[in-house]
């Protein structure tokens, strides 16, 4: 016999379910050495903009490029793990898939560093 419906959580058990679903993708995600080199840049330009005495705005505006980085980090990471269970052996498709992950994971690594780049050399001329 099969089992009842599935009842969806609502409320603040849903809200904690979330949360505990977004922790786990957070530890899956540390646990990719791309993730963990841009985590360490992100603390890294943190520094020199506390050191160049970047404005409020400029720490903001890098924050949420990092933000968005890891957004497109895991995203990438979650278009991988699917195309290598979908598609075990070395596809075309699967090729395309993954470069296109990387490639806009590439895009948002290059803004990261040119808002970095941008804000210390400004303040330092």
């Amino acid at each position: 016999m099969g089992q009842g419906p599935i009842t969806k959580k609502t409320g603040f058990s849903h809200l904690l379910a979330a949360a505990t679903y977004s922790a786990d993708g957070a530890r899956r995600l540390l646990g990719e050495s791309a993730f963990r080199h841009e985590l360490i840049a992100f603390v890294v330009a943190m520094v020199l903009f506390v050191f160049v005495g970047a404005t409020l705005f400029e720490f903001v505006a890098m924050t949420i490029l990092f933000l968005l980085m890891i957004a497109f980090e895991a995203l990438n990471t979650a278009i991988e793990e699917i195309v290598d269970r979908v598609s075990p052996e070395i596809s075309e498709m699967g090729k395309h898939s993954k470069d296109l992950g990387s490639f806009a994971v590439f895009c948002l690594i290059i803004a990261n560093a040119a808002c970095a780049g941008y804000v210390v050399i400004s303040k330092l001329i």
